[in-house]
């Protein structure tokens, strides 16, 4: 198959049809010859910062000699992100032609055809590219939830899960405990777990799953509380602290990421003896992760997150209370109905000079429009100006045309991924290496 008849292909399917359940998926793998099964999986699941860990525990595996894959979503500008093999998203041959592969194993375009949702097809496939590919380990991100997901289709050598909050209600549940349980669904007979920092009602609900399969616990490691500083290495915004007796570079920014650092050295610690690395080199290969559109300085004006909920959006503002204390943004801001934004608006609100209410492009999904979201500041009572604009990019532009201002672009990770794919090149998207 060309590119342009994948893309095709993925544009047919349904992009937001979720159909619970796996065994659409198993049944998949079945017909692709169980890919999974030549794998050794860490599993990922978590209402925020499943990404960013993944995205660590990749670059210290990676860089302390294990060949790596990894799974993840949403993609920001090109679907072959879900797909990394060695911190480099999959190269388009072997993207099209694991597609192609996949397509006739399951009968497709006859009337044998298989079912399979969009994200049960992408699954599968990443399997496949990475049995290809012969990776030593895969750092495997759940889509949503975990119990009825389709990563769910794997046996794990851990489980990670990084916190617990609301977000998807109405698919997972409208307490805390509720989605604690469905993101639970991913712990397996024996396989260690790693809890990050989360509630303990949401802790407890994990606890009583990994004490029924058998599971070992662990996490978080100890608070850091040390003085943080913040530098530049190369073109990075690094955080140093101290951790352990030991000064750690970590070049994502934040209290969060300090949260899922503390989850990822304990990962790190119980896999560096069984899987054969030097632990102090794999905490060194920090200084080196990247994760586009979280929290991201593109430019010394220009600050990217896709933060999309509360918790999230918690993170962004502690963060740049950390770096840029009292700092002022345009913040440039978009988001989908099936979002309840109102503390959202809230938590941005100390950080905004004005706001930027724009449109998400080319999803389909409704939006909330500007004058909606001007509402919603009335009603919280929040006196700062807010405008409409057409785009992000073009928002972002004219902001720093016209002004000094910096530009803070928050609120859904395809807004990141539009506003990434005008002001970066695909190559810093598209490659962590």
């Amino acid at each position: 198959m060309t590119p342009a008849e994948v893309h095709d292909f993925f544009e047919r399917l349904p992009m937001f049809g979720i159909k619970m359940g796996l065994d659409n998926t198993r049944n998949l793998l079945r017909l692709a010859g169980n890919p999974e099964k030549d794998l050794r999986f860490i599993h990922i699941a978590g209402t925020n910062g499943k990404g960013s860990t993944g995205a660590m525990l990749e670059c210290a595996l990676r860089r302390s000699g294990l060949n790596t894959g990894f799974y993840t979503s949403p993609h920001l500008t090109d679907i072959r992100e879900r797909f990394r093999v060695n911190g480099r998203a999959v190269p388009m041959e072997l993207f099209c032609n694991c597609v192609e592969e996949l397509l006739k194993a399951a009968s497709y375009g006859t009337d044998h055809c298989e079912n399979f949702t969009y994200f049960e097809f992408l699954t599968v496939l990443a399997a496949m590219i990475f049995s290809r590919a012969g990776v030593d380990a895969v750092i495997w991100e759940t889509g949503m939830g975990g119990r009825l997901d389709a990563t769910n289709t794997v046996t794990p050598q851990a489980v990670v899960i990084t916190n617990i909050a609301l977000d998807h209600q109405a698919y997972l549940g409208n307490t805390v405990e509720e989605i604690a349980a469905e993101k639970a669904g991913i712990i397996k007979d024996g396989a260690p777990l790693f809890c990050g920092v989360m509630s303990d009602a949401a802790r407890n609900v994990l606890l009583e799953r990994a004490r029924n399969t058998g599971s070992p616990v662990t996490g978080p490691a100890p608070e850091i509380t040390g003085k943080v500083r913040y530098v530049f290495s190369g073109n990075r915004l690094c955080q140093q602290f101290q951790f352990n007796g030991r000064q750690v570079t970590l070049a994502l920014p934040g209290a969060m990421q300090r949260r899922n650092f503390r989850l990822v050295s304990q990962v790190l610690a119980h896999f560096a003896p069984r899987w054969g690395f030097d632990f102090d080199r794999a905490l060194d290969a920090l200084e080196f992760v990247r994760w586009p559109g979280r929290c991201q300085w593109l430019n010394e004006r220009l600050i990217i997150d896709g933060g999309h909920n509360p918790d999230g959006l918690t993170a962004l503002q502690e963060a740049l209370k950390e770096v840029l204390p009292g700092e002022k943004f345009s913040v440039v801001f978009a988001a989908f109905k099936d979002k309840e934004v109102r503390e959202s608006l809230s938590l941005l609100a100390p950080l905004a000079s004005e706001f930027i209410f724009v449109p998400i492009r080319e999803t389909g999904r409704p939006c909330w429009s500007a004058e909606e979201f001007a509402g919603m500041l009335k009603e919280l009572a929040i006196d700062i100006p807010c405008r409409g604009m057409d785009n992000g990019s073009t928002a972002v532009s004219t902001v720093i045309c016209n002004s000094r201002q910096k530009v803070l672009v928050a609120g859904s990770l395809f807004l990141a991924g539009e506003v990434l794919d005008t002001f970066s090149a695909p190559r810093d998207i598209l490659d962590l290496a």
